[in-house]
């Protein structure tokens, strides 16, 4: 029986292990990350074979020297960059994603923060609960009126431009793959175009070390007045100080925001002075932006739940124990490392 950590355990997932036997696994399920601060038994750094993590958790080379005899990390996320991948090529861990896990839970979510944002549902809802109401404050405008810039066009950036399409948007996408679905639905054009053209401009790309902040203040000066930006892939994407900046003078109506740059600390419920001394200077900036953002009324930041329904989590959850049984088998499987 193959003994197994399992890290970042959500109340979604209960489901799943309640209705299925995983009878060759010892499982062991812990709700905190894997990190520096995690506390484990000399037992547990000993017979561990297998460890599951989300992209909360920070799998790095120290924490990765303590378990002796790891065989196989397997992350509950398309996204792998919280895992030190050259540790693992060099001790033969086998290092398992899982992509295109949640195309319409994410696309459909993508819009719904659009439609929030664009009809002032937030602050509507505030007000109706503090007895306060002002019409004026909440007039929006239809979907069809407004042109969606689409920065990204793998599963999930082309189910938001189905469904931007099906509402009557234009919809532009900027991508380096072109979906041949799309033809003639939507328009392919430069990325400069997009941002000085789009209305609505949602993020649906994955992030490669490479477009850190690739919305930063540059790309801000280049799109409309009153531009909504809405991000439900990764929050190293965008620069959240200079997207908080075009916020307060106006450059930026609103956003929507599922996900941000260094996660692990922009939700920490403690005091900053606690996450100043092990966190690198950019994630404290991030985390200290990312709490004034909370006080606006025209953003909405949710926690990372975007991919998170019943249908996506058993598909993540299932394909994860799939592609462990078959690599324990000697099966092709799909290996990050």
């Amino acid at each position: 029986m193959m003994k197994m950590l399992l890290f970042d355990f959500r109340e979604s997932e209960k489901d799943f292990f309640e209705n299925n036997r995983l009878n060759d696994f010892d499982i062991t399920f812990i709700k905190e990350p894997l990190n520096k601060e995690t506390e484990l038994s000399e037992k547990q750094y000993a017979e561990t074979d297998i460890i599951s993590v989300f992209t909360t958790s920070t799998v790095s080379r120290d924490i990765l020297e303590k378990f002796r005899n790891l065989r196989i990390i397997s992350t509950r996320s398309s996204a792998h960059d919280h895992i030190d991948l050259d540790y693992c090529t060099e001790h033969n861990i086998a290092v398992f994603n899982i992509e295109q896990y949640g195309k319409n839970s994410v696309a459909e979510y993508a819009i719904n923060l659009i439609l929030s944002l664009i009809r002032n549902m937030l602050p509507a809802y505030f007000d109706m609960k503090n007895h306060i109401v002002n019409h004026r404050n909440y007039e929006g405008r239809v979907l069809s009126s407004y042109t969606l810039g689409i920065i990204g066009c793998g599963a999930i950036g082309s189910a938001v431009a189905k469904i931007a399409k099906f509402f009557g948007m234009k919809v532009l996408i900027y991508s380096y793959m072109k979906n041949p679905e799309l033809n003639g639905i939507c328009e392919f054009v430069e990325f400069d175009k997009l941002l000085a053209e789009s209305d609505i401009i949602s993020l649906h790309l994955p992030y490669d070390g490479e477009n850190y902040h690739m919305i930063s203040e540059p790309e801000f000066d280049k799109m409309k007045d009153g531009v909504y930006i809405v991000n439900t892939s990764r929050g190293e994407l965008l620069d959240i100080k200079a997207l908080y900046d075009n916020l307060l003078k106006g450059k930026v109506k609103g956003a929507g925001l599922d996900v941000l740059e260094c996660e692990f600390i922009s939700t920490y419920k403690g005091r900053i002075k606690d996450i100043i001394k092990e966190s690198e200077p950019h994630c404290v900036e991030a985390a200290l932006i990312a709490r004034e953002l909370f006080t606006l009324k025209n953003v909405i930041i949710t926690p990372h739940i975007a991919y998170n329904t019943g249908e996506a989590v058993n598909y993540i959850l299932s394909e994860t124990f799939n592609r462990i049984r078959d690599y324990l088998k000697g099966e092709n499987t799909n290996r990050v490392c």
